[in-house]
């Protein structure tokens, strides 16, 4: 189970510095995490942001994908119509 929430932080200027987002992991993955984060000597804080940000785009890229595969106006090209159309 996943429990999620998070808080808007704002400086002294009114600008917002983030959001700051609590979870509950489960032992297994919290335990990773931390042997993950004292060998790289990172912070789990830079750990999960860098998952989660390459997970968020190679999730945009495969919805991209799917949508032009169902597309049926895109046409599909063969590996022979790419080289040709690429000049190699």
């Amino acid at each position: 189970m996943l429990y999620l929430y998070y808080n808007e932080y704002i400086d002294y200027r009114g600008f917002t510095m983030g959001k700051s987002i609590s979870l509950r992991l489960p032992d297994e993955i919290a335990e990773r995490l931390e042997q993950l984060s004292s060998e790289i000597h990172r912070s789990k804080t830079f750990i999960i942001k860098s998952a989660l940000e390459k997970y968020l785009d190679e999730y945009t890229d495969y919805q991209v994908a799917l949508d032009r595969l169902r597309d049926k106006d895109d046409r599909i090209l063969s590996p022979k119509e790419l080289r040709k159309s690429l000049g190699i």
